[in-house]
């Protein structure tokens, strides 16, 4: 049978793994490899995809990828509950492993180790004593590769920090470094490097990389991190590794470990470990693997000055990983083995040439990786060699080449973990998971639950809190404004002065700055989605709705950021494995209502429909959506034909935010929206009241409409006067919208003055105004954004596509309200 054929709640072991190209290698190196044991959890509501639970984590998949995948099913209906003494060991194997331990611990270490390295938390626990912790230096405990001196005083230690995605990586890269990046619970939040020095360490330069889970990189922010490795060739690697999901972690370990490059393992999340009842026997895992094992918890900033320690020594001594080795050379193992080391010989000095380490090259010479094989520039008849090679590898151990690696890889895990991992019972985390999806996954509750979560979020934010602290904030900027201007009027300023200030300044920025309570609010309101990790069961649950207009589940992430700001959220589109997928999402992020476009909207609200704003409101967001739908719709018919690419994605348990990680997002969001307003936006009320306050003979005028910008904005408000908004002072803030939405309203302000937009158009002028806002080019960072991605044919392409959108939307939406009376 096969994986789609699957009950839920049954078990069953894989037997072969279909498909080709880089999805079945994803497929094997997430772990979905010939032997492993594998169980159905649910079905998502629509009935695909299905969420399947191997080696510890939940994984998500289609259906029609599931029918690739032969099973055997089991007699059980579940896996038996984890040994808690060891994984497959008895009680009495546990207390030998630790007489050996004691035997062999010595007196040196706790002799040679610093104060810190003692007082690690994580070394004791399940009332286990474990050796010392070995000391700074010991290298040879580990069999470690060092050269002979170490690096000269001032040269710069450049490090990876790596790891899968959601492990954790972001977190330590700020313990690290003090730094502030943004940290999320869902696959994929890094989407691009970010540097900085270790605390008190400026010799050095930690680089914080997208999360991979392979060194056969399937989406564009896995090639980032592999490219760094192997092209910006860093003096350590620091591996970080998520302590509650092992198995699955060390896969990448062992592919980092055969770049032969200084590197440090970071056990992560060890108090989330030890605190549902496992333990990690460090020292034993270190002499397996033959480098240093720090066990941390990012979160708390447990044991991270022990893993900064251990780092900067292996970096200064290049005390390489001691073990490259994984095969199993019995019957099994000795086939993969006997092809790796005779390729080896046979690339060895293709291998140094090309600078790519020589135990990675032919590992991935084997697994078919075309990058590596364009690197090594082989003749042809080496290349005829090594194909008949791992032919007979294949044939000798019974899997094709692909499958033998990830066999080998995952064999040497299973002995490792056998050895020194003392597994846990079920974490509180993932059982809180368990309870929380049966409602917000459920086939009957997933889709009324995400409607009701939404719909509270707007509710709150443009209705109770965010309203509440926007009269406030406007009441208070009002104040501001009468107090200068009585000042003003009393110090008997210069006339041209008091009106820069007064209907410049206050009438732009200051209309601006009230609605930013509703910004914060919004984006707290998001982070909190991502942080707890439901951004991936909407993921989850909208892949096949989503799949109808041609775009996979994980489309939806970059399309909620929209909701917030589009520049992350066309960033975060690189965690989409397949360039149509990219292109199509980053497209309709746009039609998604950013934050900067709220001041617009309350402004019009507020001046032509107070008594139905909220309505207005959502009525434009879902119009938002709508269109874009109505767009990728149209262009899956067109220039995106095909299907989406496979929905493939780790689940993450569900966790409770960090308050100082909430708390540091919307800080950043108001600090850049101040930023904004008393740069961009200050910069163009001042010259929009220039603008209109002068003619071209830089005289004052006492009519705007002699004005500098009535003559240049004159000349293209005839092209909105189909649409009932033909006046240059439209035209002029509209064209100021380009460089941030938030002074539409600022350049509104400035010249119409306070209310006097409500006289300057209709109802259906201002409906079809508020429309054009909503769909027309986004602002200049996200259109840089786009660039960056795609390249600027895509970006001209959008800025065009999006004006074009928005003015027949508005268009229609005019000829709709003058047709309703």
């Amino acid at each position: 049978m096969t994986l789609n054929e699957l009950e839920t709640g049954r078990s069953a072991r894989i037997l072969a793994v279909g498909g080709e190209g880089a999805l079945r290698q994803h497929f094997l190196d997430m772990g979905v490899i010939p032997g492993a044991e594998v169980t159905l959890e649910k079905l998502a509501p629509m009935g695909d995809p299905m969420e399947l639970r191997l080696h510890g984590y939940e994984l998500t998949i289609r259906l029609a990828d599931a029918a690739k995948i032969e099973i055997e099913e089991s007699v059980q209906l579940r896996p038996e509950p984890a040994d808690h003494t060891g994984s497959g060991s008895n009680k009495e194997k546990t207390r030998d492993r630790r007489k050996d331990r004691k035997k062999s611990s010595g007196e040196t270490d706790e002799k040679t180790i610093a104060a810190d390295h003692r007082s690690n938390p994580y070394m004791e626990a399940e009332g286990i004593r474990q050796s010392a912790h070995p000391g700074l230096g010991e290298g040879g405990r580990f069999h470690v590769k060092a050269d002979e001196h170490p690096l000269p005083d001032g040269t710069k230690l450049t490090y990876a920090l790596a790891g899968n995605q959601n492990c954790g990586k972001t977190t330590l890269f700020n313990q690290l470094t003090g730094s502030n990046q943004h940290v999320g619970n869902f696959p994929g939040v890094t989407v691009d490097r970010k540097s900085g020095s270790i605390k008190g360490h400026p010799e050095t330069e930690v680089t914080d990389l997208p999360g991979i889970y392979s060194m056969s990189p399937y989406t564009a922010e896995e090639i980032v991190s592999r490219q760094f490795i192997l092209d910006e060739k860093p003096r350590g690697i620091i591996n970080i590794v998520d302590a509650t999901n092992i198995e699955r972690n060390l896969y990448l370990t062992m592919q980092l470990m055969e770049l032969d490059v200084p590197m440090v393992l970071a056990l992560n999340m060890m108090d989330e470990m030890q605190g549902n009842g496992g333990s990690i026997l460090i020292n034993r895992m270190e002499e397996l693997l033959g480098l240093p094992v720090i066990p941390i918890s990012a979160v708390k900033n447990e044991g991270v000055r022990e893993l900064v320690d251990h780092a900067i020594h292996v970096a200064k001594y290049q005390e390489r990983p001691g073990r490259q080795d994984f095969c199993d050379q019995g019957d099994h193992g000795g086939a993969v083995h006997r092809a790796l080391h005779a390729i080896m010989h046979q690339i060895e000095d293709h291998a140094q040439r090309a600078g790519v380490p020589l135990r990675f090259a032919a590992t991935k010479l084997i697994e078919g990786d075309s990058r590596i094989l364009r690197a090594l520039n082989l003749e042809q008849n080496e290349e005829e060699l090594i194909e008949h090679i791992i032919v007979q590898m294949e044939k000798e151990r019974g899997l094709d080449r692909s499958a033998a690696i990830a066999d080998m890889r995952f064999a040497f895990i299973e002995k490792l973990i056998s050895e020194t991992v003392i597994k846990p019972r079920e974490s509180k985390e993932h059982e809180r998971s368990r309870k929380i999806d049966e409602v917000l996954t459920g086939k009957y509750t997933a889709i009324p639950a995400f409607i009701a979560i939404m719909g509270l979020v707007f509710w709150l934010t443009f209705n109770v809190i965010g309203a509440f602290f926007q009269e406030k904030m406007e009441e208070g900027v009002g104040a501001l404004a009468e107090f200068c201007d009585g000042a003003m009027t009393a110090a008997n300023v210069n006339e041209v002065l008091h009106s820069l200030v007064i209907d410049g300044v206050f009438e732009g920025v200051g209309s601006v700055i009230s609605f930013l309570p509703v910004i914060v609010i919004l984006f707290f309101f998001l982070s909190l989605l991502e942080d707890t990790g439901y951004m991936a069961r909407i993921a989850f649950v909208m892949d096949r709705i989503l799949r109808k207009i041609g775009l996979s589940g994980r489309s939806i992430v970059p399309m909620l950021m929209g909701f917030g700001c589009s520049v992350p959220a066309v960033m975060s589109s690189r965690t989409l494995p397949s360039d149509r997928d990219r292109k199509m999402t980053i497209m309709l992020v746009p039609f998604m209502s950013c934050t900067a476009k709220l001041p617009i909207y309350g402004f019009f609200t507020a001046a032509f429909f107070p008594d139905n704003a909220a309505a207005v409101m959502i009525g434009l967001y879902l119009l938002g959506i709508l269109v874009g739908i109505l767009t990728a719709k149209i262009s899956k018919e067109t220039y995106f034909r095909g299907e989406a690419v496979p929905f493939v994605m780790e689940l993450p348990n569900y966790r409770l935010p960090s308050a100082g990680n909430v708390l540091r997002l919307l800080w950043e969001k108001a600090a850049d929206f101040l930023q904004r307003a008393f740069s961009v936006i200050f910069l163009a009320s001042i010259i929009i009241w220039f603008m209109r306050n002068f003619g071209t003979d830089l005289r004052m005028v006492n009519d705007s409409a002699d004005s500098i910008l009535a003559r240049a904005a004159g000349a293209i408000a005839p092209v909105f006067a189909p649409l009932g908004f033909g006046d240059w002072k439209v035209a002029t803030a509209l064209i100021s919208g380009f460089m941030a939405k938030e002074s539409v309203v600022a350049i509104l302000n400035v010249l119409y003055g306070s209310g006097g937009i409500a006289a300057a158009l209709d109802t259906a002028s201002a409906a079809a105004l508020l429309v054009f806002c909503l769909l027309y080019t986004p602002c200049v960072a996200a259109i840089a954004s786009v660039k960056r991605e795609l390249g600027a044919k895509w970006a001209c392409f959008i800025v065009l596509f999006q004006c074009t959108a928005a003015y027949l939307a508005a268009f229609a939406v005019k000829l709709l309200m003058e047709l309703a009376g």
